[in-house]
């Protein structure tokens, strides 16, 4: 989910920050106390002591910058290394994100929150987008190279394995597994991230949980 995306960061590198989760199932982030912080109505969103940042992608990169992390998470020096993850992160939005986020949202968010029925056209629809996704993941990013941009670890690949896990709250994770270079990155980053990978998806876990009680749930509408 998109809230883990700096909660990885955050938690990985030991920030001194108060982390505040907003579950997207109660509308929280459609209040009018939310719309002041983030007027998008969408999460995440970070307050730096007045200052306010509602992408991801922007909150990732200042964060590596106002902290001086490691040149591995945002190259700074090395242009061209520097450019590989913003090809990334621009590449993302209309894939990685988008497919893995409709197909959450189309099999829990939307059903939940309008009170109807799955639509379940839309959700084979976009199975087969991630499933395209995943084998770019393979054939393009993670062709000769375990992270998405390179040797190393880089916010790229935070990206890249928190949109995924959307798949795993929402029982659809067989849709990267079964693609053994893909699970094998995953795999090699979740690693890398212990023990705050997980810290930062326990709603993702959460959800999980009560999914199969859920889908019960909507399948009655």
């Amino acid at each position: 989910m998109l809230l883990e995306i700096p909660n990885v960061l955050f938690f990985t590198l030991n920030f001194n920050a108060k982390i505040k989760q907003s579950c997207a199932f109660t509308g929280e982030h459609y209040s009018d106390e939310y719309k002041k912080v983030n007027p998008f109505s969408l999460v995440p969103v970070l307050d730096d002591n007045g200052f306010i940042l509602t992408e991801s992608v922007a909150i990732l990169k200042y964060l590596v910058a106002k902290y001086n992390l490691p040149e591995n998470w945002y190259p700074r020096t090395n242009l061209q290394a520097q450019a590989r993850v913003d090809e990334y992160m621009n590449w993302q939005h209309w894939n990685t994100r988008l497919k893995s986020a409709y197909l959450f949202r189309n099999l829990l968010i939307e059903p939940k929150a309008l009170s109807r029925p799955v639509e379940w056209d839309k959700v084979e629809l976009f199975r087969t987008e991630v499933k395209k996704t995943v084998k770019l993941l393979e054939n393009v990013w993670l062709k000769d190279q375990p992270f998405l941009c390179g040797q190393e670890i880089s916010v790229a690949d935070i990206l890249g394995i928190c949109e995924l896990m959307q798949l795993y709250g929402v029982h659809e994770e067989y849709l990267y597994e079964e693609n053994s270079v893909v699970k094998a990155w995953m795999e090699r980053v979740k690693e890398r991230l212990q023990p705050h990978f997980d810290e930062a998806h326990k709603m993702t876990y959460r959800t999980r949980e009560m999914y199969p009680m859920m889908k019960e749930q909507l399948a009655k509408l």
